[in-house]
């Protein structure tokens, strides 16, 4: 039988060598080797969160360089299917001097130490992450050297990788773009559409830099609102060519769109890179939270052509404007294919949400009849159907179709999706007689 001082010694050794157990366990955990087996092409799927001019002059090549601002803070994401430990690295160097870098996932945080001028990989750490897109922020503490840091690579893997992960691998432009989305809408098989109007009503803050909110789309060209720059707007009106180019010096004369006229302050030329053709638009400061109209015609013409003249309505001042008219050779019809969409055509932009109402679509016929469309069906692009990007969404809300985009938002709607919406049951009231008669100016 033990003494009772003899006792209390067991008893202090058991509760040593159970405190050393825990720390060497606690040491081997931190020092168990990361499982960085996913490779995340750093520049395709970053930002520079608070200044976006300089995403484009640091993400270059799949890869973040240039990077010399410490105040620049960077933000990297992609999306996995799966919540759990997540294990992260950097691949990269610091060409000259040393750094030290901030790394946040979420309320999580760690520092580390940049000492490599040769590009190699930098264990960072173990986080937790829910189900849906992750957001990596890496901000520069202090550097010694010119260049913060470069960065190649964002490695993964862990548990939390064991799904699906999605982020931008190829088709690096479009896919810092985002997903463009559409509303296609149900048009009777039985009528010849004259005239397609509808409108259009950015909410506040969601007007970002880059978005086009395209109200009136049909089979050869398009017809929306636009945030050019901080200090600039548009109103554009375009029709695609026949001849199917990415540059309009390559267009024959006999396929090449015919301006017939254009508005006050209306500027007119050729677009290509998207198909080419005859392109114009007003700068106009339109406003978020202000609904505004769209009205489009299109009538077959002379020589197997087709005239397409664009309306825009402004409530400032309560008068219909016309932005220009478009004959297209080779083909004569009356309106196709009637859709919207909305996207954003400039990358650095491509983090950001931005998201319109799309209301009150209705078509006039040749019988000279309104009707109103209430069904739609939901698209996207070749960036989301790929899944290199899946913030994109859309819906109906009583008697409004919404879209929105961009912003890495986890949330999606699946895509081919057909919704209603509720009719507003009054038609526009358009005295088309009142309109302008387009003429060159």
């Amino acid at each position: 039988m033990l003494k009772k001082g003899g006792a209390y010694l067991v008893v202090l050794l058991l509760s040593l060598q159970m405190m050393n157990c825990n720390t060497n366990k606690n040491a081997e955990q931190q020092n168990e080797a990361l499982d960085l087996s996913i490779q995340i092409p750093a520049g395709a799927n970053s930002w520079v969160i608070n200044n976006p001019s300089e995403t484009s002059e640091m993400m270059k090549d799949s890869e973040i360089k240039n990077w010399t601002d410490l105040k620049s803070i960077v933000h990297t994401y992609f999306k996995t299917d799966t919540s759990g430990k997540l294990h992260l690295g950097l691949k990269g160097n610091v060409p000259d001097g040393t750094s030290k870098l901030k790394v946040t996932v979420g309320d999580q945080t760690k520092i580390i130490a940049l000492t490599n001028s040769e590009t190699s990989t930098i264990d960072v750490g173990v986080f937790d992450v829910e189900a849906g897109y992750a957001v990596v922020e890496i901000a520069g503490i202090e550097k010694t050297g010119t260049v913060v840091a470069n960065i190649s690579e964002v490695l993964i893997g862990g548990p939390a990788t064991s799904g699906e992960v999605y982020f931008i691998t190829e088709d690096i432009y479009f896919g810092r773009r985002g997903p463009s989305v559409h509303l296609s809408y149900e048009v009777p098989n039985d009528k010849e559409v004259e005239w397609f109007y509808s409108e259009i009503n950015v909410p506040e803050g969601e007007d970002v830099i880059g978005s086009y909110f395209m109200a009136n789309g049909f089979k050869d060209g398009y017809f929306g609102i636009q945030v050019n720059s901080e200090t600039e707007r548009r109103i554009l009106f375009s029709v695609w060519s026949p001849f199917d180019t990415q540059d309009p010096n390559e267009i024959p004369d006999d396929h090449k769109i015919i301006l017939l006229g254009k508005g006050d302050a209306v500027k007119t030329g050729e677009f290509g890179n998207e198909g080419s053709g005859g392109q114009s638009y007003k700068v106009f400061p339109w406003k978020a939270d202000t609904t505004y109209k769209f009205l489009l015609k299109g009538v077959p013409a002379e020589n197997n052509s087709t005239d397409y003249t664009a309306y825009f309505f402004t409530p400032e001042d309560d008068q219909w404007h016309l932005i220009a008219s478009f004959r297209r050779p080779q083909g004569s019809r009356h309106l196709q294919r009637l859709y919207s969409f909305l996207e954003n055509f400039i990358p650095s932009y491509g983090n950001i949400t931005r998201k319109a109402n799309y209301n009150n679509q209705w078509i006039y016929t040749t019988n000279k009849e309104w009707i109103e469309l209430m069904n739609a069906k939901f698209t996207a692009d070749a960036t989301a159907r790929k899944e290199a990007r899946m913030d994109y969404g859309g819906g109906v809300v009583e008697n409004e179709f919404y879209m929105e985009n961009c912003g890495f938002f986890s949330e999606t709607i699946p895509i081919d999706t057909e919704f209603t919406r509720l009719p507003n049951g009054v038609a526009p009231d358009i005295d088309f007689s009142k309109l302008e008669v387009p003429s060159k100016k």
